[in-house]
């Protein structure tokens, strides 16, 4: 998994799984089996079952539908989009993306 959460309000894990690339069926069953160790690991008693977000690149309505149709735990499937310019208010105070590129390449922090 990619990222775990607890959601205090919610009284449940959350966790997250991040994708770079279009949504597979094969996602879903990972996520589920994610939720299951979770619940079984981390879980007490006063726990709400944990909730898995899938955050992928692109998604058919209907192939996730057909993928989560029989999956009993409480998921969500999101796609992203890349914006290719920061608001104005951050572009002064971060490194392009280039930059960033750059230093990465080069091992560099901050």
């Amino acid at each position: 998994m990619d990222l775990l959460f607890y959601h205090v309000k919610l009284h449940c894990y959350v966790v997250v799984e991040l994708k770079a690339v279009d949504f597979e069926p094969e996602h879903a069953g990972k996520l589920n089996f994610y939720l299951k160790a979770v619940d079984e690991k981390f879980r007490t008693e006063g726990d709400n079952p944990a909730i898995g977000i899938l955050i992928c690149k692109n998604k058919d309505k209907v192939v996730v539908e057909y993928a989560l149709a029989d999956i009993r735990k409480p998921i969500g499937v999101a796609d992203y989009r890349l914006a290719h310019t920061l608001p104005k208010k951050l572009r002064s105070g971060l490194p392009s993306a280039a930059e960033m590129e750059r230093r990465l390449r080069r091992g560099e922090k901050g």
